[in-house]
């Protein structure tokens, strides 16, 4: 299971364009596909399961210890990023839907693939998935303030509490329970740890499940939003060059050893586009804009991440061996 584990994360950014391109063309060969929405948010929590059963219990204790590498973490992703972000949607129309796609994805970290790609990195990934939980909890706190703040009193009539409630019970609070329990059962049964050890090849095939459903049901909606993808093209590329600049300085500054400032430098670069897609979604008036605006910057990441992890193993010296694979 190891060895097929690893071949999956190994060719996972191929498996997931592999995925896109699939979806694009059954959306556009079969009609009716725009109505696999409704699968996105039981999709996208089997994801969420599957990445925190990758944390083991008593990794969780050991990100809370290394308060440098997760004051970095944070300090990039909610105070450096956001500051990027803030500088980039003046690029953008006083469109209010136009500029919240955008402010969704991008001011959320990614919290699912970056484990992986961190991992073919060089960078801790053991401690970046272990962080996954505070990063995701984190994220759905501040959303609504850096909206307000970003929107003004435009947020307040396009977003809703009650999405993020959703959002925190069903895709944070239900996955991580579940995740533990499996967990408490595999160190006390044989048969709980086959279980988990079979889940544990899942990662990779839910995460491609989950772009196959939103490419699938986001593509026949994107005929009257594609001006609006083709102007945040140019803003994701800017992101994607500026982004892990801020947060291998961050980590510098940190002074982290090399492996988990790539780490930080990951987190800040990736960005957790589908999470946000049910919140979206729950906008009103959000189709076509939105998952437009959305999806096109998962497109662009996925080529970007391709460059990170051949340019990011080169950053800093490695005083020792690269983390373990996650899960391992």
């Amino acid at each position: 299971m190891s060895s097929l584990r690893d071949l999956l994360e190994q060719r996972q950014v191929t498996i997931y364009f592999a995925a896109v391109v699939v979806a694009a063309g059954a959306a556009l060969l079969v009609p009716g596909t725009n109505a696999l929405e409704a699968a996105i948010n039981p999709a996208l929590a089997v994801m969420l399961f599957v990445t925190f059963l990758q944390v083991p219990l008593a990794e969780l204790s050991r990100a809370f210890t290394r308060v440098r590498f997760l004051v970095a973490l944070m300090a990039s992703n909610f105070i450096g990023v956001p500051l990027l972000v803030a500088v980039l949607v003046q690029f953008l129309p006083p469109d209010p839907m136009l500029r919240l796609g955008l402010l969704l994805v991008l001011l959320t970290p990614c919290i699912d693939y970056v484990v992986t790609f961190s991992h073919i990195g060089r960078a801790d990934a053991r401690l970046l998935l272990a962080s996954t939980p505070a990063l995701l909890i984190v994220q759905m706190l501040l959303l609504p303030v850096y909206l307000g703040l970003f929107l003004g009193d435009a947020a307040a009539d396009l977003v809703r509490l009650g999405p993020f409630v959703h959002a925190f019970v069903w895709l944070i609070a239900v996955p991580l329970v579940c995740a533990a329990a499996v967990q408490l059962w595999a160190a006390r049964n044989k048969g709980g740890a086959r279980v988990a050890a079979g889940l544990g090849l899942l990662p990779v095939p839910a995460t491609a499940l989950v772009l196959f459903i939103v490419v699938a049901a986001v593509v026949p909606q994107l005929e009257t939003a594609i001006d609006a993808a083709m102007r945040v093209v140019p803003l994701y590329a800017a992101f994607a060059m500026a982004a892990p600049v801020i947060g291998w300085t961050v980590a510098r500054l940190a002074r982290l050893d090399a492996p988990a400032g790539r780490a930080v430098t990951f987190s800040s670069a990736t960005r957790n586009s589908l999470v946000v897609l049910p919140l979206a979604l729950a906008v009103p008036g959000a189709i076509p804009i939105l998952p437009a605006v959305i999806v096109t910057q998962t497109m662009v990441e996925l080529v970007s991440s391709l460059i990170y992890m051949r340019v990011m193993p080169k950053l800093g010296t490695d005083s020792a061996s690269p983390s373990a694979a996650p899960g391992t």
